[in-house]
């Protein structure tokens, strides 16, 4: 791991989005709370949530953090037809939450397929990126649409 005991605790927000791309007819068995295994947008909520907080864990070399806030925002869409996943994570350290909010993302993308996968085996998962960081010494960074 990198050594950032001698950088400053800042605060530092990252937000990362992906896309859970399927049929109508899946998404609206999502959206109508129907689906076998229970409440898919809840429970892929709580699953992002709770991978973000496991980050270290997951991927080798990153840095264990005390978060302050992860919000995961998943919006049914008709027109692609499918789910849009956001994460927002927030903390007060030395080191970014990049990887933490990246990681809300996928698990909450993989915790939806798994919820429904049963009922449609092509679904995709897409789009995966940072939109946004903030803090730390390297600054504000925005994606480009």
């Amino acid at each position: 791991m990198v050594d950032v005991s001698a950088k400053p605790d800042t605060e530092r927000v990252a937000v990362a989005e992906g896309h859970v791309v399927m049929t109508g007819k899946t998404l609206d068995l999502i959206v109508k709370g129907n689906a076998t295994k229970g409440d898919v947008l809840g429970t892929a909520r709580v699953a992002g949530i709770m991978a973000a907080k496991r980050t270290s864990d997951l991927i080798p070399l990153c840095h264990p953090l005390a978060l302050s806030k992860v919000t995961v925002d998943i919006t049914p869409d008709r027109k692609l037809p499918g789910c849009h996943v956001r994460a927002t994570v927030k903390v007060k350290g030395p080191t970014g939450v990049e990887m933490e909010a990246l990681t809300a993302v996928s698990v909450a993308c993989l915790t939806i397929y798994d919820m429904v996968k049963a009922v449609e085996r092509g679904i995709q998962i897409e789009g995966i990126r940072l939109v946004e960081k903030k803090g730390g010494k390297s600054g504000h960074y925005l994606a480009e649409y």
